[in-house]
């Protein structure tokens, strides 16, 4: 049998406390903590993705953090290279690499090998595809994977044409879904032996905290952000401006709507990838799920810290 990695991973909803309990088990393991964000990836972009303080970065090392420019297309595959590539240099220096994060697909591109390697290709049958569908925009193409495969369509982003197509090629070849054949792939060969550590808070709970929690990023300059961001030409047309919020407040700054109309959007958007979250969730695994507003945090740190030290330790 092939020797995986035991790799943690701390997983839930946004604005459940993953980044709180993320700095106290980092330090009780002696890890670096590999942010599992989509959004902050991108630079100038920090009040709206509630990026962790300079002063906490240097204390407890972050990565995959800030390296994108805004106008960037960063896809999962990049995310994979990079984040593969960060746990080896932690673990050369002795350190143990903690995933941290809500962001459901670079999960499953780093764990589940949501790439393309090793699958049938067919020059023919590419060709044919890129000949068929080049009077088609982005919108449209990505349209075509959803109706074969929902899932593999909602991990790409509509912009990223060349694995949209890579995925239709491999439906046309094999008349299965890609997202099958992924999962197929990754019982195979996978690396990694993630466990995942989920943390949950009741409905009610995390609909106040998620309330709370906008409007304080909306007080803390949250629409100056934006604004700085238009004035140096990141248009709102790019993937990184279309996360909830950021569009909000383009259209506030557009005039569209009012600033109370873009705070209440923002949350009604962020309640629904919340909701969206632990849909996906529930289907990693092995995950042990904690309720966080019923624990002792101290006895709930030591026994998660306990668990992680000995799924660590498995060979």
């Amino acid at each position: 049998m092939t020797w995986q990695r035991p790799v943690i991973a701390i997983i839930g909803p946004t604005a459940v406390g993953k980044t709180a309990f993320s700095l106290s088990l980092a330090r009780n393991l002696n890890a670096e903590i590999l942010s599992v964000d989509s959004r902050q990836v991108y630079r100038y972009m920090d009040v709206g993705t509630d990026k962790i303080d300079g002063v906490t970065r240097r204390q407890i090392l972050h990565h995959l953090i800030d390296i994108a420019d805004p106008d960037e297309i960063f896809t999962a595959a990049d995310f994979h290279f990079l984040a593969t590539a960060a746990m080896e240099r932690i673990a050369r220096r002795g350190r143990v690499p903690l995933f941290v994060g809500g962001t459901m697909f670079y999960y499953q591109a780093l764990f589940g090998r949501l790439l393309t390697e090793g699958l049938p290709t067919d020059e023919a049958v590419r060709s044919r595809l890129q000949r068929e569908t080049e009077h088609l925009d982005d919108a449209s193409l990505h349209g075509r994977l959803a109706a074969v495969d929902a899932e593999r369509a909602t991990a790409l982003h509509p912009h990223d044409r060349q694995r949209v197509l890579r995925a239709l090629e491999i439906f046309e070849i094999t008349g299965r879904r890609p997202t099958d054949l992924f999962r197929e792939k990754a019982r195979l060969c996978s690396p990694y032996r993630p466990l995942y550590i989920g943390l949950t808070r009741p409905r009610g709970e995390l609909v106040h905290t998620i309330d709370r929690r906008v409007r304080e990023q909306f007080s803390a300059g949250y629409v100056d952000e934006v604004k700085w961001l238009l004035d140096r030409g990141f248009e709102e047309h790019l993937p990184s401006m279309q996360g909830f919020g950021y569009r909000e407040i383009v259209a506030y700054l557009r005039g569209r709507i009012s600033l109370e109309e873009a705070i209440e959007g923002d949350i009604r958007s962020t309640k629904a990838f919340a909701r969206r979250q632990m849909t996906w969730f529930r289907k990693f695994e092995p995950a042990l799920w904690y309720d966080v507003s019923c624990v002792d945090q101290g006895r709930f740190l030591e026994e998660v810290t306990d668990i992680c030290q000995r799924h660590l330790k498995e060979v």
